[in-house]
């Protein structure tokens, strides 16, 4: 059972006073150039090939001609996206006949009304088998539900599964707007399991910058979450707020978190502020001594957003693992692109409390 720590959308319990990160110096291009957006990346557990996993999406298979010398196609829905490459720099390939969870429970709406986003997986125990996959679903009942809460699936054959989706959602706060983004922490310092998400008092909202931050949305919630989703996934205990909105800095939300344990630093907690859809969807973080805080922003603002170096347009969704080049740190992220929002990289040092992308 997991202890929970919690993203609300409210009002701005940190501030900080660390220098600002220095700017890199050239565009990105993506790592992945297809529509994968809010990325988990993991390295497998018995092979050391790295996964990434992304939202749900139609795929378009290759065009193929017909009778009639016409091309056709069929695109497919799947729940969850997946992608493989020998370390975190690439060469990143995607798998198209691959879909991690085929089901995402019954509990969601059936097909692409279950809108699974931003999935998270994790290593389960001494079994290089077993994975836990977090994800954030729309509602099943009642139909049209504009509620998310978040699902967790187990597999036991290996990291791209298949996941079977426990019977229930194992965070649903429907009185705060739902639950969303989900993120699984081990942490190397007590051994224990820790677990990220946003509480969704946006979809209380309606109005302003993103359509859903005037209302009931606005409200300063608090959670709780007890009880054993089973396969050892449950969660336990009280949520701890850990980072909520300022308005005049983030916008109506912040949401995307992933935390981080770097030795002799703390902990870094990256999240997105304001519109995932606009310019002003950026990569950000704060850092804490103690895994639950408190955490202070960065005093140098936005770590990697619209019209800085890296030359990518709403950046966002940010995940964190070692084995970056030279064997340092990499950040993967989404940015705008073409085909929708393509899967991007960026070196990444922390020193002295300051976080550098590069």
């Amino acid at each position: 059972m997991l202890p929970i720590l919690l993203i609300p959308t409210t009002y701005l319990l940190l501030t900080l006073l660390l220098p600002a990160p220095t700017t890199p110096t050239r565009a990105k291009t993506p790592l992945l150039a297809l529509n994968f957006p809010d990325p988990c990346i993991i390295q497998d557990a018995a092979t050391g090939q790295w996964y990434a996993f992304a939202t749900g999406s139609w795929t378009h298979p290759p065009q193929t001609p017909n009778n009639n010398n016409n091309t056709t196609t069929t695109p497919t829905w799947k729940n969850i996206q997946a992608a493989t490459a020998p370390s975190p720099n690439g060469k990143w390939t995607y798998l198209p006949d691959t879909d991690p969870l085929p089901s995402a429970g019954a509990w969601t709406a059936p097909g692409p009304g279950s809108q699974t986003w931003a999935p998270s997986v994790i290593h389960l125990g001494n079994n290089s088998s077993d994975y836990v996959l977090y994800y954030a679903a729309q509602l099943g009942d009642p139909p049209g539900s504009q509620f998310h809460c978040i699902g967790a699936a187990v597999s036991h054959t290996g990291v791209l599964g298949p996941y079977l989706p426990l019977a229930e959602p194992v965070v649903c706060p429907l009185d705060q707007g739902g639950a969303i983004d989900p993120s699984g922490f081990l942490d190397p310092v007590s051994g224990r399991r820790f677990f990220l998400y946003k509480v969704d008092g946006n979809a209380l909202g309606e109005g302003g910058e993103c359509n859903n931050g005037v209302g009931e949305g606005r409200r300063r919630r608090s959670v709780r979450q007890g009880g054993d989703g089973g396969e050892g996934v449950g969660l336990v205990g009280e949520g701890v707020e850990v980072l909520d909105r300022v308005g005049e800095v983030d916008g109506p939300l912040v949401e995307a978190p992933d935390l981080v344990y770097c030795k002799g630093y703390g902990y870094v907690l990256f999240y997105s502020n304001h519109c995932w859809d606009g310019p002003g969807y950026s990569v950000n973080y704060a850092v804490a001594r103690n895994i639950e805080g408190p955490y202070e922003r960065g005093k140098g603002g936005r770590l990697i957003g619209t019209g800085d170096a890296f030359n990518v347009t709403a950046p966002g969704g940010a995940a964190s693992v070692p084995g970056g080049s030279g064997g340092g740190w990499m950040v993967l992220f989404h940015g705008d692109c073409p085909q929708g929002r393509c899967l991007f990289g960026a070196g990444m040092e922390v020193t002295g409390g300051m976080v550098v992308v590069s």
